[in-house]
């Protein structure tokens, strides 16, 4: 790749990159688990490694998980880690200037994934309630 450094920085950006494919291909299956169509997750990632534009091995990855886990995932909890390839990926980016929305919105996601951020949906909840007057729901007793 070049000097010393080179292939783990080419690496760093890779995984960032690989954050943001992974997570636009849990908002499309998300979408589709939500749709009213009985749809068949695993046969739809097949399908789409058949010379569709977002074939991938990510895609492929889908397709077994959906195989092994089941159609909706269910015994599956969504916590998602970071390994730091991400956060180091957004840093260089913000030293050089370089907008990279869709990686930071995937690690971001990320974070929602570990419960982090109920506080925020609480506050955006109490705000939309305090400035139009819109209905919150209550929280069930701990």
């Amino acid at each position: 790749m070049g000097p010393v450094g080179a292939g783990h920085y080419v690496k760093m950006v890779h995984n960032g990159i690989e954050y943001g494919l992974m997570q636009a291909y849990a908002e499309g299956f998300d979408l589709f688990d939500k749709s009213e169509y009985d749809l068949d997750n695993a046969k739809i990632a097949h399908l789409w490694m058949q010379g569709s534009v977002v074939r991938s091995w990510l895609c492929e990855l889908a397709a077994r998980a959906f195989e092994q886990e089941g159609n909706d995932l269910a015994s599956l909890d969504g916590f998602t880690a970071d390994s730091g390839e991400g956060r180091w990926t957004l840093e260089d980016a913000m030293d050089k200037d370089v907008p990279t929305p869709v990686i930071t919105a995937s690690l971001h996601a990320r974070f929602y994934s570990r419960g982090n951020g109920d506080f925020t949906h609480r506050m955006l909840s109490a705000l939309r309630a305090q400035f139009g007057g819109h209905a919150t729901v209550k929280a069930a007793k701990k």
